[in-house]
């Protein structure tokens, strides 16, 4: 029956069911309809208080169950139930260590046309991607996104919102330096946004306050086409190289130094210090070493930049929904491929009164990216994560997890790990520890044993994982709570990997083995620097604090307008566009002018002396002997500037039989593993580009791509690689995935192609006995197998004072201090696995307890 008509087109039934529904139409843009919208708000944000009694809240009703219901369909469809598919035709270049990547993503930021997405647990916005800083100041991170912006670029970030009490990343300091490098009124304005999560505001967000996880992906998206995910977060202290540099005393001139400010960090001694005074550092060059860094990142092409960035567009759709609802300066974002009925996976919502525009990215269609239209290599890869409800809003995925257990299970040949952490189990007896990657790496240990097969689990984890100071005090408790699980995963009781291969009736110590990285180096604190410091009455350490303002001040935080930007008193800093009438500033650029005037006279001039500010070089290939390097003056006082220190490996990588690699941002722990704790995300990859190699002695096809990255891993860690120079310009390995891996084909490369070859495998664990005995002879650098009771810590470490790395008898000649070091092959040192195993590592208490346990796990 035709519906009766009225002459504005509404039928009389629509005009029955809502006889005032002209009036929100006249309502529009007035103060009543302001009224309206304020306090539908206010009720939503009352409404969050009900939360404290509903956890299942964002999965409880109709829409968000059926959405829920979507996701699970999906994943359970896809290879390690991930939220995304496997994708054919990537080309994904690795990179290893932070020269070679940070050099990469300057060039890749650089050539930003349209977007830039920055996932990181911590970013340092006057970190400097290039090196020496000096002479590389338009490569400072802010610089970068500071002229992208200005050119047009959308710039998204997401970072870890911290509990300030417990670390010092100051993620408050990352937002509002990057927010205001393009203030209002200039080039560029509003086009970088900046998000901390989780919130901890308890007023606003009680329910949903997350204070024990964080968000720890490392990953980067440009113009959705090309995409950076690794281990490296954009931030101080992981910029390194090869050799890994202890020393950046430079006596012929401190604008060579290569870790101003902040950047230049060791732990052990003095962990970061008010980061958001990036200038400053209160650790001397001239008489400790830096901690270096170890770690492993991956470029993408292909169709698996669309998932990285998928992720990415789903966590600021979360957070906005989460903390910014109603902060109009956050947008919504949609995605292409996922618009109407399934943008709900990428947490799109249209509330009744949106705050922010729907932005629909990629800006230009994904038709026009590079990947679209044709394969870009030969890796078949996959995107994996961990992420639950607190970080993303969805269910739990562990997709991490399950790809490392099944990766590691399907094993014939070998496993190679690197990692920051290893705390897993092997059952469901071990509580706290959930997550059962250790139960695939005894499966597949006691497998080949009972095959009769030779088979290796190669494990490279920190000496001491986590920045504890000296491992006896109480402020240690949280890093020795951590190795106590550590031991207990790998061989400690009947539960651990040890344990279980052995109760099965396989020997453990034919399958598995743990190394740790450690590497020395000396300060060039010349006879002739001491001189210039007593003509000039100025301490080093002052001129490298003057040097970092001067390189590390310019005024690129914004404007000097206090009305362009509203911050709090205590962080107006950010905005000053110059130091003028700092008076703190001025005496130490005094204090550097006295310091370098002294300097002809002193002796330490340019070609003055010979000694070299560095002798990482010795460790590598081609690099020298200790033996044969000059020393300007005593030589007994040469002794006093040698350091070694732990290389903390901060890689997240498992290359399996030389043709699968995961690599990403989780450690082998729960915090990563389990998905309901640090949201993570990585990337399995198997090239099939194969090559001719060999698998223990018989012709074998391995996949280009891992087989590469092993044996340049190993190469560097035993020292069959060549010292790498600061120019990274030329060099193919710090360029974007363009330009192919350079591997450095040669006899070395060919010396560890096999894996399991017994030549390369009395290499390795030579070198590594060596290498430990030498570190134990010269420093007694803990931890160490000679120390098994908190008295023997007492009776091992270092007497009378000695800092804290330095040789620790000050009366060895120092022709034996050389010829020893001249023993040191590459960074490679056994793992001490019987360190403190007849004292109770982590005594339970207020800070170890039921409650806090799994923070550390």
């Amino acid at each position: 029956m035709a519906t009766a008509e009225k002459s504005d087109g509404r039928s009389f039934a629509g005009k029955f069911k809502s006889p005032f529904s002209g009036l929100s139409d006249k309502l529009e843009n007035t103060h009543l309809r302001d009224a309206g919208v304020k306090a539908s708000h206010f009720k939503h944000k009352i409404g969050k208080l009900q939360n404290l009694f509903n956890p299942n809240h964002r999965h409880d009703e109709g829409h968000e169950k059926a959405t829920d219901e979507k996701r699970t369909r999906i994943a359970e469809s896809h290879r390690y139930e991930s939220f995304a598919p496997e994708r054919d035709g990537n080309r994904i270049k690795w990179y290893i260590d932070g020269q070679d990547y940070f050099y990469a993503v300057s060039v890749a930021l650089d050539r930003a046309k349209e977007t830039i997405y920055i996932e990181d647990w911590w970013l340092s916005p006057e970190l400097f991607l290039r090196r020496p800083p000096y002479f590389a100041q338009e490569w400072r991170l802010d610089q970068v996104l500071k002229r992208r912006a200005e050119a047009g670029v959308k710039i998204f970030v997401v970072v870890y919102k911290e509990v300030e009490a417990a670390i010092t990343c100051n993620s408050l300091h990352t937002k509002h330096a990057l927010e205001a490098l393009c203030p209002k009124g200039s080039p560029g304005f509003g086009n970088i946004t900046v998000m901390r999560h989780p919130d901890h505001n308890v007023f606003e967000n009680v329910s949903d306050m997350t204070f024990y996880w964080a968000h720890h992906e490392k990953f980067i998206v440009i113009d959705y086409a090309i995409a950076f995910i690794g281990g490296l977060d954009l931030c101080f202290g992981r910029w390194d190289n090869h050799q890994h540099p202890l020393a950046d005393v430079h006596p012929a001139g401190v604008q060579n130094e290569i870790w101003p400010g902040q950047d230049f960090n060791n732990n052990r001694i003095m962990d970061f210090q008010t980061v958001d005074d990036w200038k400053g550092n209160e650790l001397s060059k001239a008489d400790y070493g830096r901690m270096p860094w170890h770690d492993v990142a991956m470029g993408v092409v292909g169709d698996c930049v669309y998932d990285i960035a998928e992720h990415f567009v789903l966590r600021w759709n979360f957070v906005k929904r989460d903390k910014y609802k109603r902060d109009e300066k956050y947008d919504w974002l949609t995605l292409e491929g996922r618009e109407g009925e399934n943008e709900d996976l990428i947490g799109v919502q249209r509330p009744k009164f949106p705050v922010g525009k729907y932005i629909h990215h990629p800006l230009t269609p994904l038709s026009t990216k590079p990947w679209a239209h044709k394969d870009q290599g030969t890796i078949h890869a996959q995107v994996i994560r961990s992420s639950s409800d607190w970080s993303s809003g969805i269910l739990t995925e562990h997709s991490i997890q399950n790809a490392y257990c099944e990766v590691i299970r399907n094993a014939k040949h070998y496993v190679y790990i690197e990692n920051q952490f290893f705390i897993t189990a092997t059952g469901d007896t071990q509580a706290p520890v959930h997550n059962v990657i250790g139960r695939a790496i005894v499966d597949a240990c006691v497998l080949a044993g009972k095959e009769g097969r030779k088979f290796r689990v190669i494990i490279v984890i920190p000496a001491i994982p986590g920045f504890a100071g000296d491992l006896r005090d109480d402020a240690a408790m949280g890093t020795r709570a951590i190795m106590d699980y550590q031991y207990k995963s790998l061989l400690r009781g009947e539960q651990s990997m040890a344990g279980q291969i052995k109760a099965q009736g396989v020997d453990p110590t034919q399958h598995l083995f743990v190394f740790n990285l450690r590497t020395y180096d000396r300060l060039n604190k010349t006879q002739s620097m001491v001189r210039q410091e007593e003509k000039s009455g100025v301490k080093y350490q002052d001129v490298q604090r003057a040097e970092a303002e001067e390189i590390m001040s310019g005024g690129v935080h914004g404007s000097k307008n206090p009305e362009d930007s509203k911050i709090p008193g205590k962080h107006q800093h950010y905005l000053r566009g110059d130091d003028s009438g700092n008076e703190k500033m001025e005496a130490n650029t005094d204090s550097k002018r006295r310091f370098e005037a002294s300097r002809e006279e002193a002796g330490t001039g340019q070609g003055q002396s010979n000694t070299e500010d560095t002798i990482a070089p010795t460790t590598m290939l081609n690099g020298g002997k200790v033996s044969e390097q000059s020393w300007e003056g005593d030589p007994e006082q040469e002794k006093e500037n040698f350091v070694q220190e732990e290389l903390y490996i901060h890689a997240k990588v498992c290359i399996v039989d030389d043709q699968i690699v995961i690599c990403g941002s989780a450690n082998i722990n729960d915090r990563s593993q389990l998905g309901i704790h640090d949201s993570e995300l990585a990337i399995v990859m198997e090239d099939y580009d194969h090559i001719d190699s060999t698998m223990d002695g018989h012709p074998y096809k391995a996949g280009r791509h891992a087989a590469s990255l092993r044996r340049t891993l190993w190469r560097e860690h035993l020292g069959l690689l060549p010292a790498q120079g600061l120019d990274a310009s030329k060099d193919p390995n710090a360029q974007p995935p363009e330009v192919p891996n350079n591997v450095f084909e040669g006899p070395e490369y060919e010396f560890v192609a096999d894996p399991l070859g017994d030549k390369v495998w009395d290499m390795w664990t030579t070198n590594a006995t060596e290498n430990t005995k030498m570190y134990r002879h010269l420093f007694r650098a803990d931890p160490d197998d000679d120390i098994k009771t908190f008295n023997d810590y007492q009776n091992f470490l270092p007497k009378n004072n000695i800092k804290q790395g330095h040789l620790h008898d000050p009366y060895m000649p120092v022709a034996e201090v050389r010829q020893k070091l001249d023993q040191i092959k590459g960074h490679l040192v056994w793992m001490p696995l019987d360190f403190l195993m007849h004292a109770e590592m982590a005594e339970k208490g207020l800070q170890l307890n039921a409650y806090t346990e799994s923070i550390y796990t």
